[in-house]
């Protein structure tokens, strides 16, 4: 069955009794998207993977993986998919080879040159030749989760489903794994669950962000390449750098939080610092609705100083993703 569209899901829900896991969501991914899946602990990044790759059914809903029904068809499914989940499900007394040989007898690869091959190429894939030979159990994290992504790759799938891949591994393991994942995107598509906002931008082209913030089920609040997502965001940020006339010092903060405090619009402005001992500069923060730089170009220029610098710029997809996905009683406990 030939298909563009990897991934389908409509109206897809889990119910647990009287707890709603996922809440009719929707949405589709299609054949070399690398498409993260971003959340908050609890919204249902999890649940979404377990019901994709056939571990648990949905209570209702629509979910195929390269067209075929997860729950009518879970063999198809899993012969397409290549599934690594937080914590690689790995046997410490096997050394790679070993390991990855044993993986291929899992997905009935044929003894062989074939899979020979196979077991070659996710080895140059994942990096895996410097400790091929090695038992799983001398490994680091990060050298474990590298051959997790390597049983995941090893039948060749043409979707690869990676539920928080990198929650253990220190900062440059995580680097290295999302380098490896970023080039592993450029010939399969893959969905990336996860929490953390800079792994999206890192290695992914497409986001999608699901929330629990209301405790009625986890539902998509936003879905879109980032920046289309960050232009969504409820604010802007304005960069701005005033000295003084012909060179001369710069005014203080207070005069020109002042001065550009006037002008209607601004939410928020603060000081921000600087080389540069004859200037000051500030950030603005405003509605997203209105471009205020003319506005604040002319409150600068009114008062006689120089206007060094003045730039607007989208929100970041932190921001945004704190706007979509903090419940209100949150808002208010870190507003206190």
């Amino acid at each position: 069955m030939a298909t563009d569209l990897m991934i389908h899901t409509k109206g897809l829900t889990k119910r647990y009794e009287d707890f709603v896991a996922v809440d009719r969501i929707s949405f589709d991914v299609h054949r070399g998207e690398v498409v993260g899946f971003l959340g908050p602990n609890g919204a249902g990044k999890s649940t979404t993977m377990r019901i994709l790759t056939c571990f648990i059914s949905a209570t209702d809903g629509i979910a195929q993986v390269h067209g075929f029904d997860v729950f009518e068809e879970p063999l198809e499914v899993r012969k397409r998919i290549g599934y690594l989940p937080q914590r690689a499900p790995l046997y410490p007394e096997m050394t790679v080879h070993e390991y990855l040989d044993f993986c291929g007898d899992l997905r009935q690869l044929p003894v062989g040159e074939d899979r020979k091959k196979a077991v070659r190429r996710v080895v140059e894939v994942c990096g895996l030749r410097s400790f091929y030979t090695k038992e799983i159990r001398t490994l680091s994290h990060g050298q474990r989760q590298r051959v997790g992504l390597g049983q995941s790759l090893l039948h060749d799938p043409p979707l690869l489903i990676l539920d928080e891949p990198t929650a253990d591994l220190d900062p440059n393991e995580k680097r290295e794994f999302l380098t490896y994942l970023r080039e592993i995107g450029e010939a399969r598509t893959v969905i990336l669950s996860t929490h953390n906002i800079s792994e999206v931008e890192f290695a992914c082209s497409r986001t999608l962000i699901i929330s629990n913030k209301d405790g009625k089920g986890g539902r998509i609040v936003a879905d879109g390449p980032i920046e289309t997502i960050r232009a969504g965001g409820g604010t802007v940020r304005y960069r701005l750098a005033a000295g003084g006339a012909s060179g001369a010092k710069g005014p203080a903060f207070k005069d020109l939080r002042d001065a550009l405090g006037a002008v209607k619009g601004p939410e928020s402005i603060r000081e921000i610092t600087t080389a540069d001992p004859n200037a000051t500069r500030v950030e603005v923060v405003g509605s997203k609705d209105s471009d205020l730089r003319r506005e604040l170009r002319d409150a600068v220029t009114a008062k006689g100083w120089d206007l060094l610098e003045l730039s607007r710029e989208l929100p970041p997809l932190e921001d945004v993703f704190r706007e979509l996905t903090l419940s209100e009683d949150r808002r208010d406990r870190r507003a206190a």
